[in-house]
């Protein structure tokens, strides 16, 4: 009586490999592609289920800071919120100082880049970070000094390179 109604046990085959249920073929693990199911199921959830732009620009900032190990300047000055207003003054550039130990970093943000000091005076690699990647990579010369031909645009942070030492500021928007 292994035979019921056609069926060959419990998983519903009958003697002629055919699953009498749907009537196809049963499932072997073998025959699937499963780099071409990860594909589809990506291609799926990025059509029904995207990540939101405001997550992905959250965890981009978030991996940017991946350098555990750096130390985080902290802006102790910055013009937009610190200054004392000038009458007739327009367009005037934003100034941002940032310390961190020893370090100090002044900062000029205008339309037209970056202009900056190290202070005390060192040379350092500085990157102009924007998301998990550097947009510019700028070398400060014996005195500390940097420039930057590209204003910054949204969320930006500077990461140093000073030495054997890593400082990252805080980040800020232009």
């Amino acid at each position: 009586m292994s035979d019921m109604n056609g069926l060959n046990g419990a998983n519903g085959a009958n003697d002629d490999g055919q699953d009498d249920v749907f009537g196809e073929a049963p499932f072997v693990d073998e025959e699937l592609d499963h780099d071409r199911l990860e594909e589809e199921l990506r291609e799926a959830t990025a059509i029904l289920d995207p990540v939101p732009a405001e997550l992905r620009r959250i965890a981009i900032e978030a991996y940017a800071l991946h350098d555990l190990d750096a130390r985080i300047a902290e802006l102790t000055f910055d013009s937009l919120v610190d200054a004392i207003p000038v009458r007739g003054a327009v367009d005037v550039p934003r100034m941002l100082t940032f310390h961190s130990g020893g370090l100090t970093v002044d900062v000029e943000v205008t339309a037209d880049g970056l202009l900056g000091q190290l202070l005390p005076p060192q040379s350092a690699a500085i990157e102009v970070l924007h998301g998990p990647r550097a947009t510019a990579v700028l070398t400060a010369d014996d005195m500390g000094r940097f420039s930057c031909d590209a204003p910054p645009t949204g969320p930006f942070a500077l990461r140093l390179r000073t030495g054997g030492e890593s400082v990252v500021t805080e980040w800020l928007r232009a």
